[in-house]
């Protein structure tokens, strides 16, 4: 499949499953920019794509910071206008132990990235998803934000977190909310579970993160047939 003139945001692109979502994105013909927290290391990754022959750029962005999501939509705004696709990648997972004992602050610091700052980025980018033709939002979840998934019986005790998973939780809330408001509106809205792929967030995974990008790039690049406030891994819908 190929498509012309189109303009992707990754956030946190610079690295794992973001940055093999550029790259897929990439060879669709989309134009991408990374967003990276980190100014060199989104330089970095922004110089290895466009070795690879992809129209690539950068923009630092750190999506906890309000100051700076505004200045890297307005960058892009110059730069391209408008944007087609926005894929709320940026996340955090820090470590937690039993719910019981997870501090508060490491529960505002997992939601001020995972949920709040996908919020404000989302927010700042809808003028411009606005202008394209037919937007595309995907929220990077995980199975861990199922509910349905974590109260299992089998699920597993070391999994059981109180911070991550909630947040998670909180995303697809949120891409509910999103999807019901533009309904009306060529703009698709989808929360998506990569997969246990193996990142620095999961390095004892043995999912390729090609593999779990491509699920998230399936969902940047849905026919307007397509499903809008969904939950999806590769095999289709999840329970939420």
């Amino acid at each position: 499949m190929t498509v012309s003139g189109k303009v992707a945001l990754v956030t946190g692109g610079n690295k794992g499953i973001g940055f093999e979502v550029a790259r897929q994105l990439a060879q669709l013909n989309h134009r991408v920019v990374i967003g990276s927290r980190d100014e060199d290391r989104g330089r970095t990754a922004a110089e290895k794509l466009r070795s690879e022959g992809a129209e690539v750029s950068y923009v630092v962005l750190d999506v906890s910071n309000p100051e700076s999501v505004a200045t890297a939509i307005q960058l892009i705004d110059q730069q391209h206008r408008w944007l087609d696709v926005l894929v709320n990648n940026a996340g955090t997972a820090q470590p937690e132990g039993p719910p019981s004992e997870v501090a508060l602050d490491v529960l505002k610091r997992t939601y001020e990235t995972n949920v709040f700052g996908l919020v404000a980025v989302t927010q700042a980018a809808l003028p411009l998803l606005r202008r394209a033709e037919a937007g595309r939002i995907v929220n990077l979840s995980s199975g861990a934000g199922s509910l349905t998934v974590v109260s299992r019986p089998d699920w597993r005790p070391e999994w059981n977190g109180l911070a991550y998973n909630t947040s998670k939780s909180a995303v697809n809330a949120v891409t509910v909310a999103f999807a019901s408001e533009l309904r009306e509106t060529p703009i698709k809205v989808n929360a998506v579970n990569p997969g246990y792929t193996r990142t620095d967030m999961s390095p004892g995974a043995d999912r390729p993160v090609a593999q779990g990008a491509a699920v998230v790039v399936r969902y940047a690049v849905i026919p307007a047939a397509g499903p809008t406030g969904g939950f999806f891994d590769e095999n289709g819908p999840i329970p939420w």
